[in-house]
């Protein structure tokens, strides 16, 4: 077929055909420069993802103990072994054990975890080995830049999965109901096992820490999350260096009121936290913050009433307790913030000098 298609040609045109096609032949031993990319990164990183088995002893229904294994995955942030990872990964876990790329394998200990980031930090017991070990991007993440992601999906180590960065800045939750924030979303298969591994980007650098799916069926539908490398990189310096991850602390208990409840109370507020309890040392008690003092019966809800309802801090709306949490929580000891609260249908402001929770020291940060 194609000598009859070369008869009608004219020489030249003949001649630039069987250039053409000898060309492509030996061009399809060839990879395009982004597959190249795909090829090296993975190359590289790959020795600095582990696999990660963990052995949770329980008990049946007839109190027998039998061990329950998991899997998940990790990146060697340091080439002393200091494995970086997802707190669920561990979970309850007795053993921990690593499995490099080599398959050699060693045992692991926890040196600390953040389960309000869903991250932790283990460390291989391999004493004076070296390991590969991979360090976090720098400079702002892109929607739509390539991302790939290493890990353990289904227990099958050193799988790679290639995507973008679909969003920026998304929310999730973490097991403790606190909010993660600038999270990454990414199109990059992400299955039960890559949980704690690396999302990089091309250069092989960490972006992410992967973390979560959004799927009906367990499996991926093109919607994944990563902690950002950001938060990763600081919360893992902390737990290297102080095995916890130091915050401070308001130091108050409350409910959030409904625009309802509000009304009815006839409070100058469309939302705001009742103070149910206040610390004592608490920053919160040197601010002078004012509890609940009694209660009201509101339909089939007790309701506490008499203290301040905190509506704003620094300009922000707060409507739980969460959002005074996660605010408080983002900052530093040391730093003040401003209470905006009601007190008697009054509004008043209060500054506030956060401190760490009793126990814990600035001068041990």
């Amino acid at each position: 077929m194609i000598s009859f298609w070369l008869q009608k040609l004219r020489p030249s045109s003949a001649f630039i055909c069987f250039l053409a096609l000898a060309l492509s032949t030996q061009a399809l031993g060839r990879l395009l420069t982004d597959e190249q990319n795909n090829v090296d990164v993975y190359k590289n990183c790959n020795p600095a993802v582990v696999n990660i088995t963990t052995v949770t002893l329980k008990q049946d229904f007839f109190f027998q103990v039998y061990p329950e294994r998991g899997v998940g995955s990790g990146v060697v942030v340091s080439p002393d072994g200091y494995v970086a990872t997802n707190d669920h990964v561990l979970g309850q876990a007795q053993k921990i054990a690593v499995v490099l790329h080599d398959k050699s394998e060693y045992p692991a200990k926890v040196v600390g975890r953040d389960p309000d980031t869903d991250l932790a930090l283990i460390k291989i017991e391999a004493k004076g080995k070296k390991f590969k070990s991979l360090d976090f991007a720098a400079g702002p993440l892109q929607v739509g830049q390539k991302v790939l992601a290493i890990g353990n999906p289904f227990g099958l180590g050193g799988s790679l999965s290639v995507g973008i960065v679909s969003s920026l800045e998304r929310e999730i939750k973490a097991q403790t109901g606190r909010t993660i924030k600038n999270v990454i979303q990414t199109d990059a298969a992400i299955n039960p096992g890559n949980s704690g591994g690396p999302l990089l980007n091309s250069s092989g650098e960490i972006i992410g820490i992967n973390s979560q799916i959004f799927s009906t069926s367990g499996g991926s539908v093109g919607v994944g999350f990563a902690i950002s490398g950001d938060t990763a990189k600081k919360i893992v310096r902390q737990l290297m260096q102080f095995g916890q991850v130091l915050r401070p602390w308001l130091g108050v208990e409350g409910v959030g009121f409904s625009a309802a409840l509000l009304n009815n109370f006839q409070i100058p507020s469309r939302y705001g936290v009742m103070v149910t309890e206040v610390y004592r040392g608490s920053p919160a008690a040197g601010a002078d913050i004012q509890p609940a003092t009694r209660e009201f019966i509101w339909g089939m809800r007790v309701i506490p009433v008499g203290g301040d309802l905190i509506y704003q801090i620094d300009n922000r709306p707060v409507q739980t307790l969460a959002d005074i949490r996660d605010y408080v929580l983002d900052k530093k000891a040391g730093e003040t913030i401003a209470i905006h609260f009601i007190r008697n249908k009054r509004k008043m402001k209060a500054t506030v000098k956060l401190q760490y929770p009793p126990g814990v020291t600035a001068g041990s940060f």
